[in-house]
């Protein structure tokens, strides 16, 4: 099976582009192929249409929070309030959401998914810092308009599959809390590298298959881009890509989804949320 992770960003560039890993999992072992770069949203889109069997996981979150969405008074399905958020344009979408702080008391401003919580990520709300709001802006209304089955929010009988990962959870099986990347020079550090060596160590470990029930392959030439890359983009696509191959290798029970999970909400993939 082809699997694909994604490291996503609300703006696309030669200099910050969309960073995805191709992988191919096959009897146990995910086998790492190559990295790629995606510099536009046309080009993403394009991505998307490619044809075939594969799972892809994207780092972002592909929906709100169901207190916005009903306080919103926006249609409650997934694609009812996408679609309404698609015909925004991006400063509406942003504008509707800070006036929508400032209206609400203090610790209760910003809402969390079910998944959030137990994730600990941040909330879909959020613009500033790590702008996921933004991403979900630019990413939601793109997995709208494409023909990929979305879960669990939107799941078709076809053969490409996209998921909401979180790489931040792999890479705490070997780290916790500790740091290994930062977009600005100044912040990059060696405590950084020696983190992102760390946690390459630990995927080509034994380990991975305790976690993930898997093993992985890759070459010296990637093994050396996923460390030196001081962004962690390169790392963060692989680590999407081991969360989407734990899903496809739990797609006989719901592809690692709760029974009870809420789609208008959707899921993030990994095995530590169903501890």
């Amino acid at each position: 099976m082809k699997v694909y992770g994604m490291d996503f960003t609300s703006a696309p560039r030669r200099k910050k582009p969309i960073t995805y890993t191709e992988c191919t999992l096959e009897n146990g072992i995910l086998q790492v192929n190559n990295l790629g770069y995606i510099i536009n949203f046309n080009q993403f889109e394009d991505f998307l249409d490619n044809e075939g069997d594969w799972i892809l996981g994207i780092d972002f979150p592909f929906s709100l929070p169901r207190k916005l969405i009903t306080n919103l008074e926006l249609p409650l399905s997934w694609e009812g309030y996408v679609e309404i958020i698609a015909k925004m344009d991006k400063r509406a979408f942003e504008n509707m959401l800070t006036q929508y702080c400032h209206s609400r008391p203090k610790g209760d401003k910003h809402h969390f998914r079910v998944t959030d919580k137990i994730a600990k990520s941040c909330s879909p709300m959020t613009l500033y810092g790590t702008p996921v709001g933004k991403m979900f802006y630019q990413g939601a209304p793109r997995l709208l308009k494409s023909r990929v089955s979305i879960l669990p929010s939107r799941p078709t009988n076809g053969s490409r599959i996209v998921v909401e990962a979180y790489p931040k959870l792999v890479a705490m099986k070997w780290i916790d809390k500790r740091g290994y990347k930062n977009d600005t020079k100044k912040k990059q550090s060696d405590e950084h590298k020696i983190a992102r060596s760390e946690i390459v160590r630990g995927l080509c470990s034994g380990e991975l298959r305790d976690y993930y029930g898997f093993d992985i392959e890759l070459s010296e030439k990637l093994r050396a881009a996923l460390i030196e890359d001081p962004t962690g983009d390169n790392l963060d696509a692989l680590l999407c890509a081991v969360q989407s191959g734990w899903a496809y290798e739990h797609r006989d029970k719901g592809y690692g989804i709760p029974a009870n999970c809420d789609p208008l909400e959707g899921w993030i993939l990994d095995p530590y949320l169903l501890d």
